[in-house]
């Protein structure tokens, strides 16, 4: 699974509707300036997970978008997979890159793609909006830590 910078887009998004205290939809505009997300990107995300099911909106002065369901009950593989135009097998970066393997079925590399791509996939069919919403919590109350700064330089 090939994480774009789109992606991490959707995920932004889906989570700070997550984040939307009250009862009214959220702006098309208060999502991207809260996320840094263009505009043109985030209307075609928001599309996308309107058709999916996954957003509601309302039009006029005070539409906007809001989530179906709660954060608790959102994966965030649920929202790539939406995102995803078709889906691909497996394959090497250089592959993807190139377009064509010159080893095709027979890449020593594939089965060590192949696990990165269940343990990210398992991360990601693991981890909720809620979780990163409480991550966030934890982030947020964290102090800064003061770093050492690093001992001089000996020559000898």
């Amino acid at each position: 699974m090939i994480v774009t910078q789109k992606n991490q887009y959707a995920i932004r998004a889906i989570y700070e509707l997550a984040c939307h205290k009250g009862d009214d939809p959220l702006k098309i505009a208060d999502i991207a300036k809260a996320q840094a997300i263009p505009m043109r990107f985030l209307e075609v995300i928001l599309a996308k997970m309107k058709r999916s099911g996954m957003v509601t909106s309302k039009r006029g002065y005070a539409g906007g978008y809001t989530l179906v369901r709660p954060p608790d009950q959102i994966k965030v593989v649920e929202v790539l997979q939406h995102m995803q135009d078709n889906s691909r097998p497996v394959r090497c970066t250089a592959c993807e890159i190139k377009g064509n393997c010159p080893f095709d079925q027979n890449c020593v590399f594939l089965p060590m793609w192949q696990a990165v791509e269940n343990a990210i996939a398992g991360v990601l069919s693991n981890t909720t909006i809620a979780d990163l919403m409480a991550n966030a919590k934890g982030v947020a109350q964290e102090p800064k830590k003061k770093q050492k700064a690093a001992p001089p330089l000996r020559t000898f």
